[in-house]
Formats: structure tokens, sequence, C-alpha cells
């Protein structure tokens, strides 16, 4: 049990760590952009930088994938990538949710944050199964 405690609660770090980032870049394409799709435009940025942090924290720390050349490591991100269009997509319709049902700008963040959780709880699942099973 103390093996799943320290995993959960790393993991549960990595996420905070990331979720942070993508808030931090979805707030600053919010000051430079407020047109049509803002807030798509926003989440996108931010779930990019946050998928780069979290693969390499997940990748070491988490799962301890060690790739033999960087084409290993490029399908591993690919899958990584493509385990996350799923859990993307959950997170992006509860936020959307959230900012559409409230109308407030916290309301967006919150949901952002709902829907992080779900999808990063859904994400560990799918890459300890599929991307790095070798070593997960």
């Amino acid at each position: 049990m103390d093996h799943i405690l320290k995993i959960a609660l790393k993991y549960t770090l990595f996420a905070i760590i990331a979720t942070s980032f993508n808030l931090l870049v979805q707030y600053i394409s919010f000051r430079f952009y407020t047109g049509y799709g803002a807030l798509f435009v926003a989440m996108f940025w931010g779930t990019l930088v946050g998928l780069f942090i979290k693969y390499y924290l997940d990748k070491h720390y988490i799962f301890y994938y060690r790739h033999t050349s960087q084409k290993e490591n490029g399908k591993t991100f690919v899958l990584y990538s493509f385990m996350g269009v799923f859990t993307t997509l959950l997170s992006w319709s509860i936020e959307y949710a959230f900012d559409a049902l409230w109308k407030i700008d916290v309301a967006k963040y919150i949901g952002a944050i709902v829907g992080q959780v779900a999808g990063y709880i859904t994400k560990y699942r799918l890459d300890k199964k599929f991307v790095f099973k070798q070593n997960g």
C-alpha cells in the first residue's frame, strides 16, 4: 500500500503542476486574445504546455520509463498524446460546460480544474495499460 500511496501523491502533485501551467497559459492567452473562440484558443495552448510537462514528469517519475532511442521516445510521446485526446475532450467538455452554465469568469477555471482531475484519473489508467506497460 505504501508504494501505491507514493505513486498517488506524486501523480497528484504532477497533475497540480501541469494544471497550474495549463491555467497560467490560458490566463495569458486571454490577455492577448479575447475574440471569437478565445476559450478554445486558450484551452489549446494550455493543454499543449501541460502535455509536455506532464509527459516528462510521468515518464521519469511515475512510470520510470527509459527509452532506448529518440525514435522510441517519439513513438511513446505520440501514444501518450493519443491517449490524452480522449481525456482532453473530457476535460474541455467540463470546462466549456462550466463556462456556458455560469457565464462568469471564474467558472471556466473551476471547470478546468474539475475537468483536469477527471481527465488525469482516466489518463493514468490508460497510460499504465497502454503507454508505459513495460515499466509501469
